[in-house]
């Protein structure tokens, strides 16, 4: 009787009720017993209204964690103008809170497999919002610097969690669409930060007040994760329950040995260098090069954050779903088609970028079609590469596998990539003043201006310009780069699936 209504795909409270029942001949939860076995089940598991609430708490908090990530980019140039900074030191704003993110990670998920998983994120959600709503007042760069840097802490706790609960929750197709959802948060976000900080500060006159929006939304999500939010057990989609935990240092051991797992880390971590550093510097080059059209010389750079915001939304509310899509589709009769539509996806995007680049002093809407469509291609990725770590990794080391992935992923992805960029434009201003522009570089662009015969502030516009846009081409060969990270994943990722199905706690297979 048991075994039937393990087979039937019963609710988890219905297999509990039987296993209570009769525990000496419920099933062991051994290698023969697949993690994500819906599909050979009868039918699936209802989903309850108390698990839709949960998802839609997480996406809320999803919204405004990257809401609050990019609203300084979109008032980047009034922040620059008031602390005297350039490049560098603008770019240093987001990797300082990169950089306590990632080292925060681990810990997070260490305590995320292990303790109250609603607890941690209410704490992680209040400590950002405190720590963002206090920095809005700082008048000082490094007092400024200091108070972003904290907010890395809090997103940390809730970065390397909320995915493992809706894998908790959900398995199979239900899960990606679910997963789907949750990502599609990241670019709809982070294009409502630039939009909420320029409009915020237009209207009431100091970019201050647009890091005091997302504070308020934190709060609300505090009260949402204590009181409404459902915690689910580990493992409870798959059929576990009181699943034993490994040590922390085996659970590493074993993610390393992961390959799969670690090369679609190392693509991941090539999209977070592209998406950081467009993110951050991509209103910027923009108006950069919107002002050096005709008709255009009065533009603001609240406009054009605006206008990118838009794009950013617009590509993931297409991009997002239709990897997802994509995925379900193709991998019924192509198992190993999640990591290809990867790295297609990024091999599309990053001509498109690299044009869109080029042509930023040109064509404003042809610069914007191109963006958009590298944007699209480039937001395929999310929900596909959360997917595919939760069903190649074990459920009692999936927080700790989502703090590794953003551990790494940061670390040489979107932590360093702003900075550098500005690192890279701050040299190469200094080439252009001196009159030393790299020939080979001027034609990438297809440059039409004559940097040598403008003057003054027309000069400096056009050096500031082309030093930005040089640096920004960094990120179209780092999209090859990680697309041929997702081509390796594709050769073991159907076997690494097949273990992550068989492996049991205390009955490890990998080798």
């Amino acid at each position: 009787m048991p075994t039937q209504v393990l087979h039937s795909n019963s609710t988890v409270k219905n297999v509990l009720q039987i296993m209570n029942a009769e525990p000496s001949s419920a099933p062991n939860n051994n290698s023969q017993q697949h993690l994500m076995n819906d599909e050979t089940a009868g039918g699936r598991s209802p989903i309850t209204g108390r698990q839709k609430i949960t998802v839609v708490i997480l996406c809320f908090v999803n919204l405004i964690n990257y809401m609050d990530r990019y609203t300084i980019a979109g008032i980047l140039v009034d922040i620059q103008h008031q602390f005297k900074i350039g490049d560098d030191k603008g770019g240093l704003l987001q990797t300082a809170f990169v950089i306590s993110y990632m080292i925060c990670a681990p810990v997070f998920g260490y305590l995320g497999d292990r303790y109250n998983r609603k607890y941690i994120m209410a704490f992680g959600v209040f400590l950002w919002s405190l720590t963002t709503f206090v920095g809005s007042y700082m008048n000082e760069y490094y007092l400024f610097l200091f108070f972003r840097s904290l907010v890395g802490v809090g997103e940390a706790s809730y970065s390397t969690i909320a995915p493992t609960i809706i894998s908790d929750m959900f398995v199979k197709d239900v899960r990606s669409k679910m997963l789907a959802l949750f990502y599609f948060a990241i670019p709809v976000g982070s294009g409502l930060g630039y939009i909420v900080g320029s409009v915020t500060a237009r209207i009431l006159g100091s970019w201050h007040w647009g890091l005091r929006v997302t504070p308020l939304l934190g709060m609300l999500a505090v009260l949402l994760i204590m009181f409404v939010m459902e915690e689910p057990e580990r493992g409870q989609s798959e059929g576990y329950s009181h699943l034993t935990t490994t040590s922390w240092s085996e659970d590493i051991q074993l993610l390393c040995r992961n390959r799969s797992f670690m090369l679609s880390t190392a693509g991941f971590t090539c999209v977070a260098f592209v998406t950081g550093s467009l993110a951050w510097w991509g209103p910027q080059i923009m108006w950069s090069g919107l002002k050096m059209q005709k008709g255009y010389e009065d533009v603001t750079i609240n406009s054009v954050s605006l206008n990118f915001g838009i794009i950013a939304m617009a590509a993931g509310l297409i991009g997002v779903p239709l990897g997802s899509y994509m995925a379900q589709r193709l991998k019924v009769h192509y198992p190993k088609a999640d990591p290809l539509i990867c790295a297609v996806g990024l091999l599309i995007s990053a001509p498109l970028l690299f044009l869109g680049l080029a042509l930023a002093d040109k064509y404003n809407y042809l610069v914007l079609v191109l963006i958009f469509f590298g944007q699209v291609s480039l937001n395929l990725n999310w929900s596909i590469v959360a997917d595919i770590l939760l069903y190649v990794v074990s459920p009692t080391r999936r927080s700790t596998a989502e703090a590794f992935q953003i551990l790494f992923s940061h670390a040489f992805g979107d932590a360093g990539s702003p900075y550098l960029i500005g690192v890279i434009s701050e040299i190469l201003k200094k080439f252009f003043a001196k009159g030393t522009i790299p020939v080979l570089l001027a034609s990438m662009t297809l440059a039409n201006n004559n940097l040598q015969t403008s003057s003054g502030d027309k000069q400096d516009d056009i050096n500031n310009f082309h030093s930005l846009q040089y640096a920004l081409f960094i990120t179209s060969f780092v999209e090859v780069l990680g697309a041929m990270f997702f081509f390796f994943t594709a050769s073991y990722i159907v076997k690494d699936k097949e273990l992550a199905e068989t492996e049991t706690p205390g009955n490890i297979k990998r080798t």
